[in-house]
């Protein structure tokens, strides 16, 4: 059986990738990305950490295709009154 929130596709980079450190050490870097589908396009947002955050802002840019492989973390914000939704953040973090 297979773990749940594991995800592998092919995404398209809508942002250039921002890097940031982690501790002032570890490099984390992240950008949107738009999962093409048929009917509907989501939007999600990858965390890469370590030397393959390094290797991805060095790479890609606006408009690549790259296939990843990562883990699935949805994040919930509460709206600030009563009239607003909730909403969802998708994440993938992703290591080497």
């Amino acid at each position: 059986m297979g773990n749940i929130n594991y995800f592998s596709g092919i995404v398209k980079v809508l942002e250039t990738p921002i890097q940031t450190f982690f501790n002032n050490k570890m490099p984390v870097t992240t950008f949107r990305v738009e999962i093409p589908q048929t009917r509907n396009n989501r939007i999600i947002s990858l965390v890469f950490w370590g030397n393959l955050a390094r290797e991805v802002k060095n790479y890609y840019q606006i408009n690549d295709y790259i296939l990843i492989e990562g883990y699935l973390s949805i994040r919930t914000k509460k709206g600030i009154n009563l009239t607003t939704k909730n909403f969802k953040k998708v994440t993938i973090s992703t290591s080497n």
